[in-house]
């Protein structure tokens, strides 16, 4: 049995720790909206797998009642993720493991930066789920993730697999980090992107409609080859395999239904989007690259416009 922090306990931390906790780990959730309700009903998943309910999980207000742990679990937003360091800190011990299922590009390196490269992994969720109402996750579709690590290091991608054995959830790993960040942006820049720029749509109206479903296959190919000119740049021998991915992102949208992406309720609800991470910061480095990526730029900027931190 492992002890894991939850840092960043919104649905997508919440719905990952409380999957390991249901496979017997000492899972610790650092929370803030929702400390009360959890403290008096629990957490509830109501999730297309089964519903199911952490009746007294252990909880936190400050990292600090928490302490070191086997493993952090960092689930934040980007928008807040300047926070992560000090929020992770004090659950560190010589032998922790930081795992960022987090989306955008630079998760990693920005979190080594404060913490150190070695016990930092990246974790890749492709799933669909949102927060219900406080203590409450809603689960509706998919929920596997593929983890890497921020070294490539096969043996520490070993421990990280161990850890979800049990667990309800279906995981792989990847050998190259930077390669399943970028395979990751194949679905997040066209689907949380377009969701907002084509007027608060669900992505099913996006795969309904043939010009957006063409404008995000577009924005597809412009990622990938951003992302393999990265891996070459960097001596790689990681690549993506563009129409096969490109095919996968498809296939499992066609069937998510009405689905509202984080972007799109973050934009409604009139919180920040995670414009850098997502969008501007790929376009950043295709730009270094010397990779045209025009519609990932335009919808950047139409999204910084639309930001609602903005305004």
């Amino acid at each position: 049995m492992a002890t894991v922090a939850v840092i960043g306990a919104g649905a997508v931390g919440s719905y990952y720790g409380a999957r390991l906790a249901q496979a017997g780990h000492d899972v610790r959730f650092l929370l803030r909206r929702d400390y009360d309700a959890v403290a008096e009903r629990g957490l509830r998943i109501e999730s297309h797998h089964g519903d199911f309910a952490l009746d007294r999980p252990t909880i936190a207000r400050d990292p600090a009642e928490i302490g070191p742990v086997d493993w952090v679990l960092c689930g934040l937003k980007t928008t807040s993720f300047d926070e992560a360091p000090d929020l992770i800190r004090p659950c560190l011990g010589p032998e922790t493991r930081v795992l960022a299922i987090v989306n955008g590009l630079g998760i990693e390196e920005r979190l080594a930066a404060a913490l150190g490269t070695e016990r930092i992994f990246g974790g890749l969720a492709f799933t669909c789920i949102n927060r219900g109402e406080p203590g409450v996750v809603h689960h509706y579709e998919y929920g596997q993730v593929s983890i890497a690590h921020l070294g490539d290091d096969p043996a520490e991608l070993a421990l990280a697999f161990n850890l979800w054995e049990g667990a309800a959830v279906e995981v792989s790993t990847d050998p190259s980090v930077l390669r399943a960040r970028w395979e990751k942006l194949c679905w997040n820049v066209p689907f949380n992107g377009l969701t907002v720029a084509a007027g608060a749509v669900t992505t099913e109206e996006i795969v309904t409609d043939a010009p957006l479903r063409a404008e995000a296959r577009a924005l597809m190919e412009e990622v990938v080859a951003a992302g393999n000119a990265e891996l070459a740049s960097r001596n790689s021998p990681e690549r993506i395999d563009g129409e096969a991915v490109i095919t996968r992102m498809f296939t499992l949208t066609d069937v998510m239904g009405p689905y509202r992406p984080s972007t799109l309720i973050d934009f409604v609800e009139g919180r920040a989007i995670e414009v850098d991470a997502i969008f501007a910061e790929p376009a950043r480095r295709a730009r270094a690259l010397g990779v045209p990526t025009p519609r990932l730029d335009q919808l950047t900027a139409l999204l910084a416009r639309l930001d609602p931190a903005r305004r």
